[in-house]
């Protein structure tokens, strides 16, 4: 049984009801019905339609985002979930003022008083095998939710997806994976969570014992999950889940956040969900303790010692709240690590 204590559970508290709120309005908030898996008309934009208010606020939408590139025989689709702007709070970065943060924002062509926070999952071909790596915040209108409306533009039936493995429990992760009406939106698909993860998200004494901020955050977790009662299947740390890619235990975030390594001939790609947030604060400050992490001490640990790791050994890897694509080389600066995305490339 994993036990978080109350005091941690409070340090977490705000960050995590900021994530709740903002990512799909509370825990009461349902996925929009997904729309028809059949491939779209050559010539046709599938794409939801933008919500009124939003095209307003923000002006017309991109067309789908997905991107394409190889590790060893493995072909990784990024495909964007879309992006949202969450206002600075005075306790984004807990253990920084204010100004320090906007300083960080301004030095990097950023907006001050604001952050930009994107979401990419990861679909995987290995061997012919379709793995889905997190599911995103489920159908909305807006600016978020486009998962499901971006496979179907690249022509995937969502019953091709073979296997669906999740990170962690937090609802821009987990959402996707039911549809308005409850169901399963990859209905075929074999799901696979880490074992802590729903150890302490499914311990009523933990919910029980959470801060009222927090408690969102598990009933999120039991409705999402409830279609696939008896059909989970839960992961150990260190298990390969599919042919080359292997779960990596980094608590902190939640106490059973989960990275993936990629191996595939002489490539390696570390996936590293949600390690880190937006690399021009918390890639070039590594000390910096970003709202939504449980236990932010325990985060930074883990998050050196990865980054450490992936800057010597110069080993690519992918963030789900990196700018899209997300992939990207991290160099050692100082006392943090320098960001160096991914060239674009035309053809695989």
């Amino acid at each position: 049984m994993t036990e978080v204590s109350r005091r941690t559970l409070l340090a977490g508290t705000a960050g995590m009801a900021g994530a709740l709120v903002g990512a799909v309005g509370g825990a009461a908030a349902q996925p929009a019905p997904a729309k028809n898996a059949a491939p779209p008309v050559a010539g046709t934009q599938s794409t939801p339609a933008p919500n009124p208010d939003t095209a307003k606020a923000s002006g017309a939408m991109q067309v789908p985002s997905a991107y394409r590139y190889k590790v060893g025989d493995v072909v990784v689709t990024a495909i964007s979930d879309g992006m949202r702007t969450i206002p600075l709070s005075d306790t984004f970065v807990r253990n920084q003022p204010k100004d320090k943060v906007n300083a960080a924002l301004k030095g990097a062509f950023l907006p001050e008083n604001e952050v930009p926070i994107s979401f990419t999952v990861l679909l995987l071909d290995i061997g012919g095998r379709k793995v889905l790596v997190d599911t995103g915040n489920g159908g909305q209108a807006g600016p978020v939710g486009l998962v499901r409306g971006t496979l179907q533009d690249l022509e995937i039936d969502p019953a091709s997806i073979d296997q669906v493995v999740i990170s962690h429990f937090h609802q821009d992760h987990i959402n996707g994976l039911v549809l308005a009406d409850g169901t399963p939106a990859f209905p075929k698909a074999q799901l696979m969570v880490p074992e802590k993860e729903w150890a302490f998200w499914m311990d009523d004494g933990q919910m029980s014992r959470a801060p009222d901020g927090l408690k969102a955050g598990f009933q999120n977790v039991r409705r999402v999950f409830k279609p696939f009662e008896g059909k989970v299947e839960r992961y150990a740390w260190d298990k390969e889940l599919a042919p080359g890619l292997k779960a990596v235990g980094t608590p902190g975030h939640t106490p059973g956040h989960t990275s993936f390594e990629l191996e595939s001939g002489f490539d390696t790609l570390f996936i590293q969900s949600d390690l880190t947030n937006l690399p021009a604060l918390f890639v070039a400050n590594p000390g910096w303790h970003a709202a939504f992490d449980m236990d932010p001490v325990a985060a930074e640990a883990v998050r050196r010692r990865t980054y450490d790791r992936l800057a010597a050994e110069r080993i690519m890897v992918a963030g789900y709240h990196f700018p899209f694509p997300g992939a990207a080389f991290l160099e050692k600066q100082g006392d943090g690590y320098r960001y160096q995305p991914v060239y674009w490339r035309p053809v695989l």
